[in-house]
C-alpha cells in the first residue's frame, strides 16, 4: 500500500503551485488585471453581486484511513501521519466523538524473547506536541526501587509540560464548560482485520469489533518525561521521553505476545495483523475537547525478563520489546468519527437545504461535517460579459467573500488558513459535489485564499481569490462551464518538498475546527458576494 501511495503522490505532484505559498497578500487589482491601471489608463470599479450558496450533508462520513491521514506527504521517504481522539459538544453542531484505530508492528519479526520470559509491565505511549519552555519540575524524589531482588536507592526527577495548544481543540481551559477538561483515554483490542484495499475500512463510519479492554489512563492536557539514576554511582536506570503513558494488561500480553515465541503467529507482518488485529484509542467522554497526536511517534513497550544461566547463577535480567503503530511500515489506520446531532443548528439546517436558491446560514466542519456550495448565477456571468463587451471592461480583481454569523461567534480556536475552495461537479452515485482541480487561480500561482478580516471581530470575513476562475469565463469567446465552488474545512497538504501533494489531498480528514458563515439573504448586508474590480478604459 505504502507504494502505491508514493505512486499516487508523485503522479500528482504540482510544482507550479510552490509559488502560491510564497504569495501572502493580493491588492485590491491582482496582477492579472493591474496593467490597465499603469499611467491612468483606465477607472477601478468595485461591484458586488450575490451568490448563491448552499450546504451540503456528507453524512457524517470521510475517506479517513492511511491515505488521508497526513499532514506532509514525503514521495520518497516516510509521511507524517496524524490522529485525533476526544470529543466535544456544542450547539451548533451537536456532539463529535473521535477515535484513532491501527494496526501494529512488531519492531523485529520472529523474536526470540529466551527462556520462560514473563511480562514485567506494558505501556502504550502517545507524544502529542507540547511546549518545551514550560517545563515544570517538582525536584528529584529519593527512593528505593528493586533491580531483580535487590532494593537499590535512587533519584526519580519527573517534569512536566502542557501541551500545544493549536493540537486541542473544544472545551480546553479549566473551567470553560464545567469539569469537561479531563479525558479517559480507553486502550481496546480490536477484532476485526483491518484490510487497507477494503473500502469498508476507509471511511469514518467503518464497522470495526473491539475485544478485551487493554488500559485506561486520565490525560489531563500534560505530558511528562522520567528519569531514574542509581544513587550509588549516579548511572541512569532509565530514561522517558515526554509522553502519556498508560499501563496496559500484563496478562493479555503474556499470552498473546510472550507464550507465543517462536510460533507462526509471530513469524512476519502478515501474520502478526491476522493474528493481533490492532489497538484502538477512544474516550469515554461525550464533551471536552479533541485532541490530536501523531501516531508515527506512539508505542507500545513492553518489559519483560527471561531466564539466563551465567555459569550456574540463574539470572532474569529485563528487556524491552516494542510494537509499533508507524505509518511508513504499512499499519492500516482509521480516523473513527462519530456525531449526534440532536438539537443542534445544524440538524435543523440540514433538513432544509436549497440548492437552487441558497440557505441563509452556511455550516462548515471538518472530519465529514458539512461543506458549502457556491454558484455564481448565470445572470450575473451575462451581465460582466456585457459590461467586458460593451464598455471594455477588463476584470482586475475578483474574489468570494464569505462573512462569519455574527449570531455564533466562534469562542473556540479558529485558523485563517483553514478553508479551501475548488471547482466541483455532481457525483452521480453520490449526488455529492467532489473536487474536480485546483482553482485556475492556483494553477497560476495565486493564493487559495487572502488574508481573512480580523477573526477577533464578530463578524470577520474571508476573501478566496477566483480573478482567474472569472476572466476566463467573462472574457473570453470559448464557452466554459459555470461549475459551482466547493468549500471545505481544512487546508492542502504540502509535500515534504514544498510543492502541493494534489488538490484531494487536505486536511479536512482531521480537521478539528468549524465555522457558521452567512449565507445566500437578500435583506443581510454581510450575505455571501462576489466582488469584482474591474477597469473601464478612458
Amino acid at each position: 500500500m505504502t507504494h502505491t501511495v508514493k505512486r499516487t503522490f508523485a503522479m500528482l505532484f504540482v510544482a507550479v503551485l510552490g509559488s502560491a505559498l510564497l504569495y501572502n497578500c493580493e491588492p485590491e487589482a491582482d496582477s492579472l488585471g493591474e496593467q490597465l491601471f499603469l499611467g491612468g489608463a483606465a477607472e477601478g470599479n468595485v461591484t458586488s453581486y450575490p451568490l448563491v450558496a448552499y450546504n451540503i450533508n456528507n453524512n457524517d462520513s470521510i475517506r479517513s484511513d492511511a491515505g488521508r491521514l497526513y499532514s506532509i506527504i514525503n514521495t520518497t521517504g516516510t509521511s507524517t501521519g496524524v490522529a485525533v481522539i476526544g470529543a466535544f459538544s456544542e450547539g451548533q453542531f451537536g456532539m463529535q466523538k473521535a477515535s484513532f484505530i491501527s494496526q501494529l508492528r512488531m519492531s523485529s519479526d520472529n523474536f526470540d524473547f529466551g527462556k520462560n520470559p514473563k511480562v514485567d509491565s506494558v505501556v502504550l505511549v502517545m507524544k502529542p506536541a507540547f511546549v518545551a519552555d514550560s517545563v515544570k519540575a517538582s525536584g528529584a524524589k529519593d527512593e528505593n526501587v528493586l533491580i531483580g531482588t535487590v532494593s537499590t536507592p535512587v533519584s526519580t526527577e519527573v517534569k512536566t509540560y502542557p501541551v500545544n495548544y493549536n493540537v486541542k481543540y473544544g472545551k480546553t481551559k479549566l473551567g470553560a464548560g464545567g469539569t469537561n477538561t479531563l479525558l479517559h483515554v480507553n486502550v481496546d483490542e480490536i477484532t476485526t482485520f483491518l484490510d487497507g484495499n477494503d473500502n469498508n475500512f476507509k471511511y469514518s463510519n467503518a464497522t470495526v469489533g473491539t475485544g478485551t479492554a487493554l488500559g485506561s489512563a486520565v490525560f489531563d492536557g500534560n505530558v511528562k518525561s522520567y528519569t531514574v539514576t542509581k544513587k550509588s554511582d549516579n548511572s541512569a536506570l532509565f530514561t522517558a521521553d515526554a509522553g502519556f503513558r498508560i499501563r496496559l494488561d500484563n496478562d493479555f500480553f503474556q499470552a498473546k505476545i510472550l507464550d507465543k515465541s517462536g510460533k507462526p503467529e509471530l513469524q512476519d507482518a502478515a501474520n502478526f495483523t491476522r493474528y493481533f488485529k490492532g489497538i484502538k484509542l477512544s474516550v469515554t467522554e461525550t464533551d471536552g475537547y479533541l485532541l490530536r497526536f501523531s501516531p508515527d511517534d506512539m508505542e507500545v513497550v513492553m518489559y519483560y525478563t527471561n531466564e539466563k544461566n551465567d555459569n550456574g547463577t540463574i539470572t532474569r535480567p529485563q528487556s524491552t520489546f516494542k510494537l509499533l503503530l508507524k505509518g511508513g511500515l504499512g499499519n492500516a489506520r482509521i480516523g473513527k468519527y462519530e456525531y449526534d446531532r440532536t438539537g443542534s443548528a445544524w440538524a435543523d439546517a440540514r433538513l432544509a437545504i436549497n440548492s437552487t436558491d441558497g440557505d441563509k446560514q452556511l455550516f462548515v466542519q471538518g472530519m465529514g461535517g458539512p461543506s458549502i456550495a457556491v454558484q455564481i448565477p448565470d445572470a450575473t456571468i451575462q451581465d460582466l460579459k456585457k459590461l467586458y463587451k460593451d464598455n471594455k471592461a477588463a476584470i482586475m480583481s475578483a474574489k468570494v467573500r464569505i462573512y462569519t454569523d455574527a449570531a455564533w461567534y466562534n469562542k473556540f480556536r479558529k485558523a485563517g488558513n483553514n478553508l479551501t475552495i475548488v471547482p466541483a461537479k455532481k457525483n452521480d452515485v453520490t449526488s455529492l459535489l467532489e473536487p474536480t482541480n485546483f482553482l485556475s487561480d492556483m494553477i497560476a500561482g495565486f493564493p487559495n485564499w487572502l488574508a481573512p478580516g480580523d477573526l477577533d471581530k464578530n463578524p470577520s470575513y474571508y476573501d478566496f481569490t477566483v480573478t482567474k476562475a472569472v476572466k476566463d469565463i467573462v472574457e473570453t469567446d470559448e464557452v466554459k462551464t459555470n461549475s459551482p465552488l466547493l468549500i471545505n474545512m481544512g487546508q492542502f497538504i504540502n509535500t515534504a518538498a514544498g510543492p502541493l501533494a494534489g488538490y484531494k489531498f487536505t486536511s479536512r480528514a482531521f480537521e478539528m475546527e468549524r465555522a457558521v458563515f452567512v449565507g445566500t439573504d437578500k435583506n443581510n448586508p454581510n450575505s455571501i458576494q462576489l466582488k469584482v474590480t474591474y477597469g473601464i478604459k478612458k
